[in-house]
């Protein structure tokens, strides 16, 4: 076995034993400490898996996928299935960043946990929701992508009906069947394309391995429905708002930080990679749904009255901008997908940390009763300002690279269709500018409301260092966007090469 490999299993195998061990282990305490050090050890695990060659991975005949790392074991040889791994400059920062949201949310729950069950299990939970995602971004086996990507289900289910907000049983109910349909579109595309190719196989199938025009259409719209379901998508988002508003802080970080990441990660590497004519012929629509995602998301929060929901709404017109992207087909908006995912996650979790924070000590989460808060808390304030400039895409923050780029890849598309879609999307920036500048005028601004006068100016240490790296990491991607660029520009070159030839 090669380092790489070994990596590649330990990077599965340490959130796996940990999540184990963070449940047996005697003592609440010992049991997150437990399972903090295994999420450390994982993210550490996740840096050395980067390439040398800063991302290339090349698409041609056969092999179809070159990755930097890959394990390739026979798993069901009767059904020619694979226990197949692997990491690219596509993959490996949405490995990087789910790894790092994990430990940050592990070492969280050592300073807090949650009214409703004990803070080991729920740790223990976080890294089987980690194990789930990871194993997705890392499949080279549709079978196994799958599986994992089924894995999240329950254990996000769990942590949303446990320790979430009064009205957490219903919205984890709503959460589960929302992503129990988009598991069946999944499983039915799944089938489609591993009966009609002979392979499941990602190496084989990506650029369509000989798939007719009809089987192509079928599978990208089944595999497009059930990743729209997860990213979430206009209008298949309705379980997003309730999950996010009711999930505990470090529940709410997770699902928006790299949990709907699964479903643009999907739409890129399977649905597009393997019915490329498929996605030729929907990509107008899916464009025009991505721009619907960008206003509805905008006009929804400019009448929102709740923290949590405004920023749960706001992800739906983000994710809206990385589906214009990728809806786009062009190296351009491919970028900005990619970089948009990593922004979104670092940014709204940041933002999401804050917003618990704030309802923790404030008891409320509601906008008119928040007024003041740069009075009476002036270091949560400013937090939650730069969380939420960055978030708008100002120019030097990691938001800025997706949302621009997505327009303008819009705008080189060309077209009638594609110049409208990029004024709408451009718009609905604007909307967004408006939206974030309200919430932190009713927020930040004014007198100090009852709710706000009695909160005190410090942090806690547990907040403080869960925070600065998602801070110092929104100014790296925003002020050297190659940190995440560089290692995706040849496998998106390359995929361009079999998607539009």
């Amino acid at each position: 076995m090669t380092w790489g490999q070994f990596l590649l299993v330990a990077v599965l195998a340490l959130p796996a034993l940990g999540a184990v061990a963070a449940a047996v282990v005697p003592g609440d305490r010992a049991g997150r400490l437990v399972g903090t050090v295994a999420a450390g050890l994982t993210l550490l695990a996740t840096l050395p898996l980067v390439g040398g060659d800063h991302g290339w991975f090349g698409y041609g005949p056969r092999p179809a996928v070159q990755p930097w790392h890959q394990l390739d074991l026979p798993w069901v040889p009767g059904l020619d299935l694979r226990f197949h791994l692997g990491v690219d400059g596509i993959s490996w920062p949405l490995v990087v960043l789910t790894a790092l949201l994990t430990v940050l949310c592990c070492g969280y729950s050592l300073w807090r946990v949650p009214a409703g069950g004990s803070g080991r299990a729920l740790v223990a939970l976080l890294l089987v929701v980690e194990v789930g995602i990871l194993g997705t971004f890392l499949a080279l086996d549709l079978v196994l992508f799958f599986l994992f990507f089924e894995v999240v289900l329950l254990p996000m289910y769990a942590v949303i009906a446990g320790w979430g907000g009064a009205d957490r049983r219903r919205a984890a109910r709503k959460f589960a069947l929302y992503t129990l349909f988009g598991s069946v579109l999944l499983l039915v595309g799944v089938y489609v394309v591993v009966a009609a190719a002979g392979t499941a196989d990602l190496m084989v199938l990506t650029g369509g391995a000989g798939l007719s025009r009809g089987t192509q259409l079928a599978a990208f719209t089944l595999l497009a429905l059930a990743f729209a379901v997860k990213s979430p998508l206009w209008p298949l988002h309705s379980w997003l708002p309730d999950a996010h508003t009711q999930a505990p802080t470090v529940g709410s970080v997770i699902l928006a930080g790299v949990l709907l990441k699964m479903g643009t990660y999907g739409l890129i590497r399977v649905a597009v990679g393997v019915a490329p004519e498929g996605a030729r012929w929907a990509a107008p629509v899916l464009g025009a749904l991505a721009v619907a995602a960008i206003l509805v998301g905008a006009l929804v929060c400019l009448a929102q009255d709740e923290l949590k929901r405004l920023i749960a709404y706001s992800s739906v017109g983000h994710m809206g901008f990385v589906l214009l992207g990728v809806a786009t087909l062009t190296a351009t908006g491919l970028q900005a997908a990619l970089i948009g995912n990593i922004a979104h996650g670092v940014l709204t979790g940041l933002l999401f940390f804050l917003a618990g924070a704030i309802k923790d000590r404030a008891g409320t989460g509601s906008l008119a009763e928040l007024s003041g808060l740069r009075e009476s808390a002036p270091r949560l304030a400013g937090l939650l300002g730069f969380a939420a400039i960055g978030s708008l895409g100002l120019p030097g923050l990691a938001g800025f690279w997706g949302e621009a780029f997505a327009v303008v890849a819009a705008v080189q598309r060309g077209g009638g269709l594609w110049t409208t879609l990029a004024v709408l999307a451009a718009l609905g920036g604007a909307l967004t500018a408006g939206y974030v500048l309200r919430l932190l005028r009713r927020v930040t601004h004014g007198r100090p409301s009852p709710a706000v006068v009695r909160l005190g100016p410090g942090l806690a240490g547990a907040e403080l260092t869960a925070w600065t790296p998602l801070v110092l990491l929104a100014l790296a991607v925003g002020l050297v966007p190659a940190l995440v660029l560089s290692y995706a520009a040849g496998p998106v070159a390359a995929l361009l090469g079999v998607v539009t030839r």
